[in-house]
């Protein structure tokens, strides 16, 4: 237990110890007082003592506090008032916050075995009929409510962690999925590089002499290590294939085919501006690709999470040493707090690449995505 907590408990018995010797010794807030003062005022301060353990052993805490008030009671009869209530409520409430739901029934148990002893052992129900002694019931209502407003608490916390843990679990899939994802369109990129510069070194050693047979030796070896390289990809990169998910031999998208994807959400219903500042520069093939599906994703969200959205501006501008990507839209956005798996996904793209990305809604409204990624080397 924390510090905090142990300080929270004993001001708690504290409060709850004056309340029963205002109740003992003067009365304050009981029904029926009965037997010796002192007694009454004993049984108030050792239950409330009581509770200072009560979250080391619950169920442990109830149990003694049932315990020393059958001891009272059979001694010298049951008193009436909230003296009586409070301290064994207080224990219900925590066996039902604290307490895992198997064995957080048997506060009940206590609790009708304290209803049982209180009614039973009060003098004033002396003489009173079956039916009048099961109406006193009533009185251990408060220990019931008190056992299901912790274990609602309990619930509450208990739903809480799992819908954590589910979040923290979808987003540790789509990280996964994203990096298959980016893997596989790596493997598009660089083996289109690879097999290139293979060609290039086939077509060269053609055309060299035949005394040039260092040289022709040298390609010989790179177009092999090429070929080898571009064998080992297949391999790799087809354990990251989903079924069915064959090699796409289109060529990697990037800022270049932004057009296309722009028409394509316009036939969606969507209408899209799309804004280029600075000077535009060829862009590494990776660094290119991830600009394109950053501006996807934003649109994506756009038609699916926005409600009543009439446009999205795209905006690309060129820095100096960097560029900046952004989707903005005029719409009421449903999306969460908790990021999607499309965010997740373009933030682990992003932080490949060393930039920033920030998703969030707009201060005029409606939903943003932009992303800062540097520029390196093309």
């Amino acid at each position: 237990m924390a510090r905090r907590s142990w300080a929270f408990d004993i001001a708690l018995a504290v409060v709850v110890g004056v309340a029963g010797q205002l109740e003992a010794w003067w009365g304050t807030g009981a029904t029926h007082r009965q037997g010796p003062l002192w007694a009454q005022a004993l049984l108030y301060a050792v239950s409330a003592a009581l509770l200072v353990g009560r979250r080391v052993s619950p169920l442990g805490c109830q149990a003694a506090i049932l315990a020393v008030s059958v001891v009272v009671f059979v001694a010298y009869g049951a008193p009436e008032g909230t003296g009586v209530a409070l301290p064994s409520a207080i224990a219900a409430y925590t066996v039902g916050r604290l307490v895992e739901a198997r064995r957080a029934w048997w506060s009940l148990v206590l609790a009708t075995a304290y209803w049982a002893a209180w009614s039973g052992l009060d003098p004033l129900n002396e003489g009173a009929s079956v039916a009048e002694r099961l109406g006193t019931i009533v009185w251990m209502s408060p220990i019931v409510i008190a056992w299901l407003v912790g274990a609602l608490l309990r619930l509450s916390t208990v739903n809480r962690e799992q819908r954590r843990a589910a979040l923290l679990q979808r987003e540790a899939q789509a990280v996964a999925q994203e990096r298959n994802r980016i893997a596989r369109e790596l493997h598009d990129v660089v083996g289109h590089s690879v097999s290139v510069m293979t060609v290039q070194a086939s077509a060269v050693r053609r055309r060299l002499t035949p005394d040039q047979a260092v040289e022709r030796e040298a390609l010989e070896a790179v177009e092999v290590t090429g070929r080898a390289a571009m064998a080992e990809m297949r391999r790799l990169v087809g354990v990251l294939r989903h079924d069915g998910d064959g090699t796409d031999l289109m060529p990697a998208p990037g800022l270049g085919r932004l057009d296309g994807l722009v028409e394509k959400v316009r036939a969606a219903g969507l209408q899209v501006s799309v804004s280029v500042t600075g000077t535009p520069r060829a862009l590494a093939p990776g660094l290119d690709l991830t600009a394109y599906r950053l501006v996807q994703e934003g649109l994506t969200n756009t038609l699916r999470h926005a409600r009543d959205a009439h446009g999205a501006d795209v905006s690309i501008r060129y820095g100096a040493d960097h560029v900046e990507v952004a989707v903005r839209d005029d719409g009421t956005s449903e999306q969460a707090a908790e990021p999607g798996n499309g965010l997740v996904g373009m933030r682990e793209r992003v932080e490949l690449y060393g930039g920033s990305l920030v998703a969030g809604p707009c201060a005029h409204g409606g939903f943003e995505l932009v992303a800062t990624l540097p520029v390196g080397p093309t």
